[in-house]
């Protein structure tokens, strides 16, 4: 294990987390606000980060499970730290709740133990905006980009963090390619930001709108979240960036390079939009049904699977009103979530479409099993190993639900808050049913639950494997380190077992596979 390299990668993260604190001391000086919070957050955070990053020297190269390891305590570290401005700024109970909100903002959850946010000082509020626009793109991909010096394997690094099936470079820098991916995200924000002032929302409201749509993270500055503006204009706008934050950055990047045909022949994207269109059409017509008012109706379905689907949590109704049919389906959209390679989370449209192909190639190959069919991604054929690491997350991502509801039914609450829940925190979503509904909060569960399910929510924004292989023992073995290590020493071809017809090939003078005269 390359302890040095993740030294430097975390002190690289701390010293961003102090710039990133930046924003909400100038809100803090506009508002008249306390600056202690933030200023004793950034010295601390430059006295860890600083000597982390400058004086460990040359760090040298990442391995495949280094990366893991570096991944889930750097999210871990980010969080802790990131917890500072709460637990100095008076308005939290423990430095358990200061955590778990810290861990809801960067993994993008957006659930929150406060009862009254309003009562906020407007600097902490934006902080909390801020963490879910680090979390969203990955503060990871961030320092990649403006700190390259991860070395040429870094990109197990990033693969670690961006969320989706297929990970690839959008060029052939991986500096570039974060670029590129962040340079996307905020020509988005600052669309996004400029509409709502257009629409009549004020400056900081749609700052923190902004942001944590950009994130889909869906921290908001009102208690009643987006349901207190009671506007369709914003509802509007919000859907339309929701939906755009939730499609795979390489999509942008294929219609900015001209390849609009090619971007469209995406099967995820495909499946994207055909599961909103049918998830807003079933519960439209439900709550046509049921309301008797259509427009009212489509407007509250429209918003609400979009807010779901793209995992970003905003509410501008009360859902959990509404008949069965429409909580399972908000239920469905919580696991699902959006496409890979976005700001959103959930298992993912193409994990979704790539697991109902493998379940009809099954049944055709049983039906018909001399006819050769083969499961394609985007008209290419998928290799085995796909679908089976697909089938994988599957099994885990119920394994650990399981257990997570398991461990807070402990608390004794009903079966629909504690599936919800669960479900909320490996989805990074934050709203869910029962008491932690429309008007709910997390601050009723248990300091123990709260634990799990803030480990549900890095599990969730770093979908299950990395962390597990961060548990992993063999991960912090002496031993296998020493071998990896000597394994890159060894010269091509050393320790390499060799026939004697190979070794007599390799002799001058004699001819291949003579036998040797006793």
């Amino acid at each position: 294990m390359n302890y040095r390299i993740m030294g430097k990668t975390m002190g690289g993260i701390l010293n961003v987390e102090a710039v990133a604190m930046l924003p909400s001391i100038i809100a803090a000086l506009v508002y008249h606000e306390s600056l202690r919070p933030f200023i004793l957050s950034i010295i601390i955070l430059l006295a860890v980060g600083i000597p982390f990053y400058f004086m460990l020297g040359e760090a040298g190269h990442f391995s495949s499970r280094c990366a893991c390891a570096t991944t889930v305590l750097s999210w871990l570290v980010m969080s802790l730290f990131g917890a500072l401005p709460y637990c100095f700024c008076g308005y939290f109970d423990t430095v358990l709740n200061c955590f778990f909100e810290s861990m809801s903002g960067f993994s993008t959850t957006g659930a929150t133990i406060l009862s009254d946010i309003e009562a906020l000082p407007r600097s902490i509020l934006l902080w909390r905006c801020i963490t879910q626009y680090l979390g969203g793109m990955g503060v990871i991909v961030l320092v990649t980009a403006i700190m390259p010096s991860s070395g040429s394997r870094s990109h197990f690094l990033t693969r670690a963090e961006i969320p989706g099936v297929l990970k690839r470079k959008l060029t052939p820098k991986l500096a570039t390619t974060s670029k590129l991916l962040y340079a996307i995200c905020t020509v988005l924000t600052i669309a996004l930001f400029i509409t709502l002032l257009i629409i009549g929302i004020k400056p900081f409201n749609a700052l923190t709108i902004a942001i944590s749509t950009a994130g889909t993270g869906g921290f908001a500055i009102t208690n009643d979240s987006i349901a207190a503006y009671n506007s369709v204009s914003l509802e509007i706008v919000l859907i339309v960036f929701m939906l755009a934050y939730a499609v795979n950055f390489s999509v942008f990047f294929m219609i900015v390079t001209g390849n609009l045909k090619q971007a469209l022949k995406s099967d995820e994207l495909r499946f994207f939009t055909f599961y909103v269109i049918a998830a807003v059409s079933v519960v439209t017509f439900v709550l046509w049904s049921d309301q008797g008012n259509f427009s009212q109706s489509l407007r509250s379905s429209v918003f609400t699977v979009c807010s779901m689907v793209t995992t970003t949590g905003f509410v501008s109704t009360d859902y959990t009103t509404w008949p069965m049919v429409c909580k399972v389906i908000i239920i469905l959209l919580m696991i699902t979530g959006a496409c890979g390679g976005s700001t959103s989370c959930g298992i993912k449209c193409s994990r979704v479409s790539i697991m109902l192909k493998s379940i009809v190639h099954e049944i055709r190959q049983t039906i018909h099993p001399n006819v050769v069919s083969i499961v394609r991604i985007n008209n290419t054929a998928a290799d085995k190993d796909t679908v089976i690491r697909v089938l994988r997350f599957f099994a885990a991502y119920l394994t650990i639900s399981f257990i997570g509801i398991f461990l807070i039914s402990f608390d004794n609450f009903d079966i629909s808050t504690n599936l919800t829940a669960v479900i909320s925190c490996m989805s990074n979503i934050g709203p869910a049913m029962g008491l932690i509904g429309h008007a709910g909060n997390y601050s009723m569960f248990s300091d123990f639950s709260k634990l799990v399910l803030t480990a549900l929510m890095l599990i969730g924004r770093l979908e299950i494997f990395p962390v597990l292989v961060f548990l992993s023992p063999s991960t912090w073995s002496k031993q296998r380190t020493l071998h990896a290590e000597n394994n890159r020493a060894a010269p091509p071809g050393a320790g390499r077992h060799r026939s004697p017809t190979q070794d007599a090939e390799r002799r001058p003078g004699r001819p291949a596979g003579a036998a040797k005269r006793s």
